[in-house]
C-alpha cells in the first residue's frame, strides 16, 4: 500500500446517517445544549393564550401534515372560487384561513422580528378583507 493513503477508520470522516465518528477524546465533539428559554417577559394574560393553545397546537401538530396543507389550501381555493350566491360561503372559507393564520401569528409575535410581523398581519389582513368584500359582493 502507498504510505499518502489514509486508514479510513482514523480519518474521523462521516459514517453512514450516525455523523462523525471520534476516536481521539481532543476531538469529541460538545455536549448538546438545552433549547434556550424565548428572552421576553410573558405577561399573564399571554401565558393563559399559550395555556389554553396548547391542546389545540398539540393535536395539530400531531396530526398529518398532508392534512393541514390539504385542508387550509382547500378553504382557501374554496373561499377564493366561490361567488355569487354562494359568495358568503366562500367569505366564511377565507375567514377560517385567516383566523388560523391570526392564531398563528398571535401564537409566535413574541419571537418575531418587526418586518416578519409586518408581512404575516398584512396577509391576514388581505384574507380578512378579501371576505369583507366577497360578502359585499365587490369580489
Amino acid at each position: 500500500m502507498a504510505k499518502d493513503k489514509k486508514d479510513p477508520k482514523k480519518t474521523g470522516g462521516v459514517r453512514g446517517p450516525r455523523g462523525p465518528q471520534f476516536t481521539s477524546g481532543s476531538n469529541q465533539p460538545a455536549a448538546p445544549r438545552a433549547p434556550k428559554a424565548p428572552k421576553y417577559s410573558s405577561s399573564p394574560r399571554r401565558a393563559a393564550f399559550e395555556r389554553k393553545s396548547f391542546p389545540v397546537l398539540a393535536r395539530v401538530t400531531a396530526a398529518p401534515r398532508w392534512l393541514l396543507v390539504v385542508g387550509l389550501g382547500s378553504s382557501l381555493l374554496l373561499g377564493l372560487v366561490l361567488s355569487d350566491s354562494w359568495a358568503w360561503l366562500g367569505a366564511i372559507f377565507l375567514l377560517i384561513v385567516a383566523a388560523f393564520l391570526g392564531w398563528l401569528l398571535a401564537l409566535s409575535w413574541p419571537l418575531l422580528s418587526s418586518g416578519r410581523r409586518f408581512m404575516r398581519i398584512l396577509v391576514v389582513g388581505a384574507l380578512v378583507g378579501m371576505s369583507i368584500l366577497k360578502l359585499g359582493g365587490s369580489f
